[in-house]
């Protein structure tokens, strides 16, 4: 068979039957299983319209999605090109943009259908402009599918109007926070442990549509004949393995978390799809290695059919796992409703944990918590390094021990932060959230840049070819943008360092951040970004578009370090409860009262501040001394080669000149005397 695409629109012939697909096998499984047809005696339905409209539109808007990421993919980060789109990736751009179109008008109908299917009355019925209103401002999924509607409108409206690569990347970030509020409602959300749930969730989604959307993508360059596939090809094949590893342990623990036990995986409907979907995964894993194996290099070599007629397969194995993943979205799961959650199990997502009781606090060390975010972020990050210290190593090049010390404990810390008693007490007690914060904040952020990531990756990472845009490239790009320039800058940075503070206690926005495990997620990730860029200037040995002097750097570490002791004072000394809605709402009804502990939290933060600050004052003077014993061997090495441009080297010569003469006159002074 041909696959000339001048002649038969293959690539829309593609990606039409992987559609077809996905929608088939969503309305079998729901049909075969018999959920569709459910209804409780008694209670009107939604109607026909809706109980089938509904996954189909769930399942036409994540394709939609699937197919946009990937379009935006393709352009932003696989196909080489320059700054300034060409002809190819101007043409995927059209693609990403009939793909929004589709993706806002698919999110709008599942908006309608959900609705419909809440209220149990037909679409007709729902349609009323203030009943839509009243359904997006009141209702979390409401919310999301309005922010997934409107993200693929303004995807749809500006892509025809991007050309170049920079705006190209932005869409992309778009279409990815487009495809995320819909995990934070829903089963996931509902439930025990939703914290795990919905963050797996996230991951998963991601994965998937980077995974898919990629290879849907690359599929139809193939058909296409554009040029740049076989690097396009190479470029995603490392990045359909993090994906793929990212889809599988994401799948897992959302499954972990929604079947209460290993035999509800055999005897339950939900189970069932899940077991389904995770063999679909195992041959999607296996065509992958296949793919690298033996497909990947025929691309190289000019041979496209192999590549398409795999990848077409792969593709459809793909929609059909999406379809299954739209049924299970209509699938309770088992236990779902059986029993009633108690206030802060639908508030925490999981029981309130037992009193820490007397020193040492043992709780603090056995409660522990799975987080899919940080688990994956920092198991992930920590592989990196290693695979790009062992890169080095084979090279022959050294990398300091302490460096790869320092990274690890970061993240080590990190998890214990975040994982451990800590994070389970820290959203019940002010004060152990507070130990939380500064641990984040100021403690593993002195290990993680002294682990100096930007500059292992920066000799890790190959050079791409003269004209070419690569990791490499993008991460000099960003360590030199404006952007970075700004925020770096000693004065900025000290202020996001304890401005943030204040503007999250002192405001509505601790509760608000604390009633939502995005939110709450959200505020751990800022203590930890404002800390690492705090501490970057002052003692981070990365590059950056500007480094103080140490004298500077000194100067602000003592500057800023009063504001936090303030800080500290303010928090101890308040008689208003910070988050006072929150801690009652959860209703601890052991430990100390909810003043107690507020000023406990405020000597912790105060007690904690100290310690880094000196430790970091210890650094900064380390640093200083060395940086003046290599400036001083340099110095001396380029007068040792006389180099004539060192004015230092030229300054000598000039009073040695000066000295010589100096001496040849003495000598004719004495010379005389003596005649």
């Amino acid at each position: 068979m041909s696959v000339d695409a001048r002649r038969v629109p293959y690539a829309p012939l593609l990606l039409g039957g992987g559609l077809c697909t996905a929608v088939a096998a969503a309305l079998l499984t729901l049909w075969a299983g018999g959920t569709a047809a459910e209804q409780v005696p008694g209670i009107q339905g939604p109607g026909a319209l809706t109980t089938w409209g509904l996954p189909v539109a769930r399942t036409v808007a994540n394709a939609a999605a699937v197919v946009v990421i990937g379009a935006l993919l393709l352009v932003a980060v696989l196909l080489p090109g320059g700054r300034r789109l060409d002809a190819t990736r101007l043409r995927h751009m059209t693609w990403a943009a009939v793909a929004a179109a589709v993706w806002a008008a698919a999110s709008a109908a599942l908006l309608v259908f959900t609705l419909s299917d809440l209220f149990a009355r037909p679409v007709g019925q729902v349609l009323a402009p203030d009943v839509l209103a009243d359904f997006v401002l009141t209702d979390a999924q409401g919310r999301s599918y309005a922010l997934m509607t409107g993200a693929g409108a303004i995807l749809a409206t500006t892509c025809p109007g991007i050309g170049t690569t920079r705006w190209a990347r932005v869409a992309l970030l778009l279409a990815v926070a487009g495809l995320l509020p819909p995990a934070f409602t829903g089963h996931s959300a509902g439930a025990g442990n939703h914290d795990a749930a919905v963050t797996s969730l996230a991951l998963h989604l991601v994965g998937v549509a980077v995974w898919v959307g990629g290879l849907a993508l690359l599929l139809v360059a193939a058909v296409k004949r554009d040029a740049g596939l076989d690097v396009a090809v190479r470029r995603f094949s490392p990045l359909a393995a993090w994906a793929f590893l990212a889809v599988a342990a994401s799948g897992v623990v959302n499954a972990a978390v929604r079947l209460p036990s290993t035999a509800d995986v055999f005897t339950s409907r939900y189970g069932l799809l899940v077991l389904l979907k995770t063999v679909a995964l195992l041959i999607l894993g296996g065509l992958g290695w296949w793919h690298r194996q033996r497909v990947l290099p025929t691309v190289g070599g000019g041979s496209r059919r192999p590549f398409i007629r795999l990848a077409a397969g792969e593709l459809l194995v793909m929609a059909a796992a999406m379809g299954l993943a739209a049924a299970l979205s209509r699938t309770p799961p088992p236990g779902a409703g059986t029993s009633a959650l108690s206030p802060a199990e639908e508030l925490l997502g999981f029981p309130m944990p037992p009193p820490l009781g007397d020193f040492p606090w043992t709780p603090l060390f056995t409660e522990w918590r799975f987080d899919p975010l940080f688990a994956f972020g920092t198991a992930a990050a920590a592989l990196a390094y290693l695979a790009a210290v062992r890169k080095l190593r084979a090279r022959g090049d050294r990398w300091p021990v302490g460096r790869t010390i320092a990274w690890m404990a970061g993240l080590v810390v990190t998890v214990l932060a975040t994982m451990s008693g800590l994070a389970v007490y820290g959203t019940v007690m002010f004060s152990v959230h507070m130990g939380q914060h500064m641990i984040l904040a100021m403690t593993v952020p002195i290990l993680l840049v002294l682990g100096a990531p930007a500059t292992l990756a920066l000799r890790a990472l190959p050079t791409a070819a003269k004209g070419a845009t690569g990791p490499r490239e993008l991460l000099l790009a960003l360590l030199r943008s404006r952007y970075v320039k700004l925020i770096s800058h000693p004065v900025v940075a000290s202020v996001l360092f304890i401005a943030s503070a204040f503007a999250v206690y002192y405001t509505s926005l601790f509760e608000n951040l604390m009633r939502s495990h995005l939110g709450h997620t959200v505020m751990l990730v800022h203590f930890l970004a404002v800390g690492l860029l705090f501490f970057w200037v002052i003692i981070g040995v990365d590059p950056g578009p500007r480094r103080p002097p140490y004298l500077g750097r000194l100067f602000v570490l003592i500057l800023t370090m009063p504001f936090h002791s303030w800080f500290s004072i303010s928090v101890m000394s308040s008689t208003d409860i910070i988050g006072e809605g929150w801690w009652t709402d959860v209703g601890r009804t052991w430990g100390a009262s909810l003043a107690d502990d507020q000023y406990n939290g405020g000597a912790i933060a105060w007690a904690t501040g100290d310690i880094p600050v000196l430790i970091t004052t210890i650094i900064l003077a380390a640093q200083w001394v060395r940086s003046d014993a290599r400036e001083a061997r340099r110095v001396d090495r380029r007068i040792e080669r006389g180099d004539a441009n060192d004015p230092l080297a030229t300054y000598n010569a000039y009073l040695a000149s000066l000295h010589a003469r100096d001496r040849q006159h003495r000598a004719a002074a004495s010379a005389q005397e003596d005649s």
